[in-house]
């Protein structure tokens, strides 16, 4: 009897199993050999693959193809035997920065190194400032101003008392999303208030990153009512510059990138060269001075900053 065939998503990784959501409910899977003997310089199969599966008899089921996947959020890992490519989750739809207006402060230049990141690797961006009823929506739009006139999508939230949740669901809906934000920023109670029967706890789906070598790693994105996925991505905090060249910098600088081919010089890092274009907007209230300094402190700072 011929095995059945069945399309799905690849919804978490633990060791070598892969879970599977098909439209039979999500199956358990192992990867067919031959995929094994493919690539060596990427993950094969990660959380958020497209893949065709055949079911076994016992229920379970073995992963057959692949589907090309049409981006991927990457960490790049340099080995002995060359630079790995870890994915941390393909063809996501978005990726949702999380930062509290208050308790813990927001800590913008830790959102302009994020957002560095995803425009490195050319996913969409929602900025969500939650816990507006700290400080009240108009304070919290004024924090983040300086986001949305540079082309970044900013939703005011707040979990405690339900502002903006409507919205944030609806950006959720039909899309894969990361999420990734500072500790206490409140990811999961975000999650938690749009939809109650996940019943995650604080930090519980922080289980997405890698504890360390000698312990199981799981991967996983959750899925949403009405549609969806989310993936947390605590571990974007640890994706550093050290695969990015020092020019290319500015050019994850959607304010400063049209700036670079007016400067006088073709080499301008635009710290104190003459012609410089992008200090001249700065000058002119053109590029905002905090973001400039995010830009000087990448390029030219210790690499302790994108800790900060």
């Amino acid at each position: 009897m011929q095995k059945q065939s069945l399309a799905g998503r690849v919804i978490r990784l633990q060791a070598d199993f892969y879970y599977v959501d098909t439209p039979q409910g999500v199956v358990t899977c192992h990867m067919r050999g031959r995929l094994k003997r493919g690539i060596g310089w990427t993950d094969i199969v990660a959380v958020g693959d497209n893949v065709n599966i055949t079911l076994q008899s016992e229920g379970s089921g073995m992963i057959e193809d692949v589907i090309p996947r049409k981006n991927a959020l990457v960490r790049l890992d340099p080995r002995p035997r060359g630079v790995y490519q870890q994915v941390l989750l393909a063809n996501p739809d978005q990726v949702v920065l999380v930062f509290a207006c208050a308790q813990p402060e927001p800590h913008l230049r830790m959102l302009d190194r994020f957002l560095v990141v995803c425009e490195k690797q050319g996913i969409p961006i929602l900025i969500v400032a939650n816990k507006t009823d700290l400080v009240g929506v108009d304070q919290a739009r004024q924090m983040f101003a300086m986001y949305p006139p540079i082309g970044y999508p900013l939703l005011l939230a707040s979990a405690k008392t339900g502002y903006g949740l409507a919205e944030l669901e609806q950006t959720f809906r039909g899309r894969i999303s990361a999420l990734a934000g500072p500790s206490g920023a409140g990811k999961s109670s975000l999650l938690n208030a749009i939809h109650p029967l996940l019943d995650l706890k604080v930090g519980e789906i922080s289980q997405f990153t890698q504890r360390g070598r000698h312990t199981t790693v799981v991967r996983q994105m959750y899925a949403l009512e009405g549609g969806g996925y989310v993936a947390d991505m605590p571990g974007l905090r640890s994706l550093a510059l050290w695969d990015t060249q020092p020019e290319e910098l500015d050019g994850y600088f959607p304010e400063l990138r049209p700036l670079v081919s007016q400067c006088q010089f073709n080499n301008c890092a635009h710290q104190t060269e003459p012609g410089c274009a992008v200090r001249r907007a700065v000058e002119e209230g053109q590029v905002h001075p905090e973001r400039y300094e995010s830009y000087l402190r990448l390029r030219f700072g210790e690499r302790g900053d994108w800790d900060e």
